[in-house]
């Protein structure tokens, strides 16, 4: 599939998690590196980013907080900004309209939070048609705590998203896998 194809799917990669009481920058830096160099390699390739942001009527996902702006130190110049208000990015943004406008048929999709956000969009697109690359290495996520108890680390929920998706709704990519624009799949 040529790159003309192809867009770079950024999804709340926002200052807003910075102000929710889960946020930890145990993993951030890893996450802005493979981000950056997703954002980057996609820029260079002429592959369209397109930015997300999640909207809430208040708090720190809310215009007015004035949050609801590039996580800190990533730098995108995007093709085209979205908000949205629901999980997927494509239910009520309008990206799926600006997806078909510009005849993007594979995503790459990256961002914040893994298994929330991110993942509920991959399996949306699929179901859409599109072919999707969930590219983990450049999501985020934070450590939960399930309702027996349990707590779950990042890498798990990470490792846990990749398993339900991995040849069912996306191919598990790595960021030079996403870029190659033939990704195979990732053994991680």
């Amino acid at each position: 599939m040529s790159d003309s194809a192809t867009a770079l799917i950024v999804i709340d990669a926002q200052e807003s998690f910075r102000h929710r009481p889960y946020w930890s920058d145990a993993d951030v830096a890893a996450y802005i590196d493979r981000q950056q160099a997703l954002i980057d390699g996609a820029q260079r390739q002429g592959i369209p980013v397109v930015q997300i942001f999640h909207v809430e009527a208040e708090g720190a996902f809310s215009l007015a907080s004035g949050w609801v702006r590039a996580l800190e130190p990533l730098r995108l110049q995007p093709a085209a900004v979205f908000h949205k208000t629901r999980h997927s990015a494509l239910v009520g943004s309008g990206l799926d309209v600006w997806l078909t406008e510009h005849g993007i048929r594979r995503l790459l999709i990256s961002g914040i939070r893994t298994e929330q956000c991110c993942e509920t969009t991959t399996r949306h697109a699929s179901d859409l048609g599109y072919a999707v690359d969930f590219v983990s290495e450049a999501t985020l996520t934070f450590a939960m705590r399930d309702a027996r108890g349990r707590d779950w680390s990042a890498a798990e929920i990470k490792a846990r998203s990749e398993l339900v998706l991995d040849g069912r709704f996306a191919r598990i990519v790595s960021v030079a896998q996403a870029l190659a624009g033939n990704p195979q799949r990732h053994a991680a």
